[in-house]
């Protein structure tokens, strides 16, 4: 009877787990993040996301071998555990825990950050709290609830995104003439060096996360072998256009990076330039609501990791493994994400995303290290293109 319990029934089909994955990767990220993006690449933010988006397809291919060999709970630590060594994979567990433990603290500190800029008045700890109690709540009730409410997030959210276009259009054919909707300045300017496109890659490949982390609903996916490839490639490829087209726009209509107010919320700056009070009213409600959606899929995500890691005894099994009868949630391990939330009260953004990048890097060189052990030693694949699919690929990822 304690097995049954601790197994999820499927319910998740793929464009619940594409939504789910965009709705955490948070196609508003890109607003959330340009400032910091814009300063650290001298303007070039759209090569960093091209280069970023390069180097995820190719983990993301191998995030999709590795979810057809185990689709089960755990992502990069059940990959790296079963095809590498189980010490590998303890070691990968605490990585990916960095990133995941984590991540739902920098989403909700974006938002806050947001909310704080328009109200100044309003303590930054107020909105912080705010963020993780609803988030908590809506994901102890069930992954169905949260799936519903992330649809219905990611629909206006990406309405907001198609709007922010839109106006930049506008404003740039305006200003000027139709023939400024096309340059090459958001790629390659005076201040093109490859050390700017790298360092902003960098932190432009937090902006992705998404797509891996829906690897921990497998065992809550319908044919999680045929369906998570799927999903995680279309995440990541959707993503990237997104981020790519609306960078492009952002640094078309503002060029000079060093002119912001507040390099945290430069884009709200922007939304304000094309849309005056009114847009800006509804970006900062679409931003908003992004990053409710991301926290949402974000401390699911966390939280089944670590459920992963208590069933199989890497953590205390009583609590990390448990899971809630009725709604059959990790309970326990949401309440935990949100108690490590409050820390974003004490930080700002460039250092809490800090804390996220060196683990998800740790994690992507290990997944695709994973297909290398899984593939192409231990099966020994007599496919075709074996060298090809299971080593070469996988290894430019890592």
């Amino acid at each position: 009877m304690e097995t049954k319990r601790n197994q999820a029934v499927p319910t998740l089909k793929l464009s619940h787990i594409v939504l789910f994955g965009l709705a955490y990767m948070t196609p508003m990220i890109v607003f959330g993040i340009y400032g910091l993006l814009a300063e650290t690449t001298h303007g070039l933010v759209s090569t960093a996301y091209i280069v970023a988006l390069a180097a995820m397809l190719f983990t993301a291919y191998s995030y999709g071998k590795m979810t057809k060999a185990f689709p089960i709970a755990g992502s990069a630590y059940t990959y790296t555990r079963k095809s590498i060594n189980p010490y590998v994979g303890f070691m990968i567990g605490w990585a990916v825990l960095l990133d995941y433990l984590f991540l739902p603290m920098v989403i909700w500190l974006i938002g806050a950050v947001y909310l704080h800029t328009a109200f100044p008045n309003i303590p930054l700890w107020t909105f912080v709290l705010a963020f993780i109690f609803i988030t908590t709540v809506i994901n102890i009730i069930g992954l169905k609830a949260a799936a519903s409410v992330n649809t219905l997030m990611m629909i206006f959210q990406l309405l907001v995104v198609g709007i922010f276009i839109s106006l930049s259009i506008i404003y740039l054919i305006k200003g000027s003439s139709p023939f400024a909707l096309f340059s090459f300045n958001p790629f390659l300017n005076e201040h093109f060096t490859f050390s700017f496109v790298a360092a902003g890659a960098s932190i432009a490949c937090y902006s992705f996360l998404g797509f891996d982390a829906v690897t921990t609903l497998s065992e809550e996916t319908i044919n999680p072998e045929k369906t998570m490839p799927k999903a995680i490639f279309l995440i990541t490829l959707i993503g990237g256009i997104i981020f790519i087209g609306a960078s492009y726009f952002l640094q078309l209509v503002h060029p000079d990076y060093t002119s912001f107010k507040n390099i945290d919320s430069a884009a709200f700056e922007i939304a304000v330039q094309i849309g005056g009070n009114l847009f800006s009213s509804i970006f900062l409600a679409g931003l908003i609501i992004a990053q409710f959606a991301s926290g949402l899929s974000a401390q699911t995500s966390g939280a089944r990791l670590l459920f992963a890691m208590g069933r199989d005894g890497v953590l205390p099994a009583k609590i990390f493994g448990y899971l809630h009868r009725k709604s059959n949630t990790p309970l326990l391990n949401i309440l935990f994400i949100g108690g490590i939330s409050l820390l974003a009260v004490k930080l700002d953004v460039s250092t809490s995303t800090s804390f996220i990048n060196f683990g998800a890097f740790l994690t992507f060189i290990f997944v695709n290290l994973s297909v290398i052990f899984h593939y192409y030693f231990t099966l020994k694949n007599e496919k075709k293109n074996r060298f090809l699919l299971y080593f070469l690929i996988p290894a430019i990822g890592a």
